[in-house]
């Protein structure tokens, strides 16, 4: 009996062993294919938002002159109500003199 045990069991664990090798190549093979799917679905992406990057650029350089025109007004148009209060103050300081 342990005759058997002895020639039996390490058949049956190195036929385990083949298998579970052969079963981790299959893994890593599906698994290549896969990462090669995704780096070709991040390429197509990549390639589309390189496409939009000129429209993105209008877009900045639009909303960038827009800012300064508009911090243009806001400078005069605060500038001269302060100049308006700044007057109101300098007549008040000259009548109570």
């Amino acid at each position: 009996m342990i005759n058997f045990l002895q020639t039996i069991l390490p058949i049956i664990i190195y036929i385990l062993l083949i298998i579970l090798l052969i079963i981790g190549i299959i893994l890593g093979v599906r698994s290549i294919q896969t990462l090669n799917k995704v780096d070709k679905v991040v390429d197509d992406v990549n390639d589309k938002v390189q496409s939009l990057n000129g429209f993105f650029n209008l877009i900045d350089f639009t909303t960038d002159k827009i800012v300064s025109i508009t911090d243009r007004v806001v400078e005069g148009v605060s500038g001269l109500i302060g100049h308006i209060f700044k007057r109101r103050h300098v007549k008040s300081d000259e009548e109570e003199e």
